[in-house]
């Protein structure tokens, strides 16, 4: 298991308004991640935060409106304590495998009380049109996209085979990712974990090129 890590957001202007907002998207994380965003309300959050409606209501005019700013809030996060930190990763398989693990991670030290953010919200949207799942799916489809993105720089580095398809790896990686999540949250057994990371490193054993060494996931 993983140490805990501090939950911090993108840092806002130093001013009241925009740190009681960072205040409050915290908390509307964590009620989405167990409730949903549907479950989540200005009159839901006026009572996790001890705010009155009307002053929620300054920050955020109607419920969509606080989803979608609870969902960008949320992105802000995964890119400060998954992506970014990958990047500090040499080019290539290190790099990708930095994101991997970065990513099962923040997932194992539940960032959220109802775990991983995104793994909860797009089952709850998945088959509900709008504005709110079109951002959802544009953060899902964007990660998908960067962890493609590096595999083919860790095929452009001669690590992995011209075989390897970034499309489908990505694909496999997200669903391991997302399957160990579920699993983890509904039995709360931390094998799930290993188990996924077990998985990716098979995957990338069949694709890597002779003489290629793979980092500890």
């Amino acid at each position: 298991m993983t140490p805990a890590a501090p939950k911090t957001l993108v840092p806002l202007p130093a001013n009241k308004g925009a740190l009681t907002r960072q205040a409050i998207l915290q908390e509307a994380m964590d009620l989405a991640s167990v409730s949903g965003l549907e479950g989540l309300t200005i009159g839901s959050l006026a009572e996790a935060t001890g705010l009155s409606k009307s002053g929620l209501f300054a920050h955020f005019g109607s419920k969509e409106e606080l989803q979608l700013a609870t969902v960008q809030a949320a992105r802000a996060l995964f890119i400060e304590q998954v992506f970014a930190p990958a990047l500090a990763a040499p080019r290539g398989l290190k790099r990708l495998c930095a994101a991997l693990v970065s990513w099962l991670n923040y997932a194992e030290r539940e960032m959220f009380r109802g775990g991983c953010f995104f793994a909860a919200v797009s089952v709850e949207f998945d088959s509900r049109p709008g504005p709110v799942k079109d951002m959802v799916a544009a953060c899902m489809g964007d990660w998908r996209a960067s962890l493609a993105r590096l595999v083919s720089e860790a095929k452009e580095s001669g690590e992995l085979s011209r075989g390897a398809d970034p499309d489908q790896l990505a694909f496999e990686f997200e669903a391991l990712a997302i399957g160990a999540n579920g699993a983890f949250q509904l039995h709360r057994d931390h094998r799930s974990f290993t188990m996924a990371r077990r998985a990716i490193k098979e995957r990338l054993k069949t694709f890597a090129t002779p003489g290629t060494r793979l980092p500890s996931l």
